[in-house]
């Protein structure tokens, strides 16, 4: 269990606009107070809606150290529940996809339906409640493609990341999508870590030759304002064929579409498109990358003929699963309309790079020498958001514990 004052006074000591203590990157106290008050109460993107297809469709993986089951219902709807038996608390589907018509913990055979009811337990009496041990729900938001869950009912409110992220994204219709490729990294670096090293373009132009070639830097360090977005000829292009998208944020989310270089049509070091199948069809699939990230682990890139997905999950306080995947029309024929190699390649290669500097930051951080340093206004901006999001969350939860504790201590 972790010491609610110890964080409260580590997240005190944080100067503004400064990297965090040595503890928040460290130690297992602060693990375990962000899988509880961040992880635990956010809404955190668990896949797009092609993953599940049909009646019975799958996905198991983690929130935390919580394993979590998303699933097509008989009725068409994606519901999702912990991924642990009512019986002893056994994992039921293995990390990964499938399909199946029941679920069956595969430790004394409990089974539930797909909605979660509990149909059958070996070996218990005759008037056991089954319908009291069914699997625990989780919230589930579906939109434009992508799935959204909460381990909490206080989850932050939807409503206005979905109004936004619905008119943004519609038009690359990525309910009409299939998964490519996935690939998993496990980094040896706390989540924060590796979240603030993907929340800035200020290491670009030196850590990513490949991600360089594709689109100008500046956009990663800085997000342009309504007016200058406005102001640009990409802008007034993507207008006139109505996809227009104004940078927009809320406290945990951002939205922005922004232009390749010149020549660049996607996510590749060479001109033209990583698949022959296009998404969208306005501007001859010619529309930039439209962005869009969540806190506190997430990010997407949505072109002209793919999808892009990364997810940072923390195991340890010294360690991170990354997962990537991405997307292409679910039309499209691999070997024919896409590559394999060439779909994956520069987001791939942009994300080992990431590890190995993670990795060195998460040595020197460790070290006696770590002092807690200013971030740049002007090429961290994205990073400074997300800092500051982190604080102002995980000192309002540990205010809250601490004030829980104390009453729970007058009573006793």
């Amino acid at each position: 269990m972790y010491d609610a004052i110890a964080i409260h006074s580590l997240l005190k000591e944080r100067r503004p606009g400064h990297s965090l203590p040595r503890g928040l990157y460290c130690d297992m106290n602060a693990f375990e107070f962000d899988l509880e008050a961040i992880f635990a109460r956010t809404w955190i993107m668990a896949g797009f809606e092609c993953e599940l297809p049909d009646a019975g469709s799958y996905l198991a993986t983690e929130i935390g150290l919580s394993p979590i089951l998303l699933i097509r219902n008989r009725q068409g709807e994606i519901v999702a529940f912990h991924n642990s038996c009512r019986h002893r608390g056994a994992q039921i589907c293995p990390s990964g996809s499938g399909k199946t018509p029941r679920l069956i913990c595969p430790y004394h055979q409990w089974s539930y339906g797909l909605d979660g009811k509990l149909l059958k337990a070996q070996k218990m009496p005759e008037e056991f409640p089954l319908e009291d041990h069914g699997l625990l729900p989780i919230k589930v938001e579906t939109v434009a493609g992508c799935i959204y869950v909460s381990l909490s009912a206080e989850a932050p409110p939807f409503a206005a990341f979905r109004r936004s992220l619905e008119q943004a994204l519609s038009p690359h219709n990525l309910r009409n999508v299939k998964l490519a490729y996935s690939a998993v990294l496990d980094e040896q670096a706390n989540w924060k870590l590796v979240m603030e090293n993907g929340r800035e373009c200020h290491h670009c132009a030196v850590g990513h030759p490949e991600l360089k070639a594709t689109f100008p830097l500046s956009i990663g360090d800085q997000p342009p304002s309504l007016d200058e977005a406005s102001g640009t000829p990409f802008f007034r292009q993507m207008a006139a064929v109505g996809m227009a998208v104004p940078p927009e944020a809320g406290d945990w989310w951002q939205i922005a579409r922004f232009p390749f270089n010149e020549g660049i049509l996607s996510y590749s070091t060479e001109s033209g498109f990583l698949s022959a199948k296009l998404l969208v069809e306005e501007n001859g699939g010619d529309v930039g990358s439209l962005r869009w990230a969540t806190e506190p682990n997430n990010f997407c890139h949505a072109t002209g003929d793919m999808a892009f997905m990364f997810n940072a999950n923390p195991t340890g306080p010294l360690s991170t699963r990354v997962t990537a995947k991405w997307f292409v029309h679910k039309d499209a024929v691999e070997g024919v309309d896409y590559h394999v190699e060439q779909l994956i390649h520069m987001w791939d290669q942009t994300n080992r790079q990431d590890r190995d500097l993670a990795e060195n930051n998460q040595r020197g951080v460790l070290g006696m020498g770590y002092r807690p340093g200013p971030y740049s206004p002007d090429g961290e901006s994205y990073l400074i958001r997300f800092a500051d999001w982190y604080c102002s969350t995980a000192l309002a939860y540990a205010e809250e514990a601490m004030l829980s504790d104390g009453i729970a201590r007058i009573q006793a």
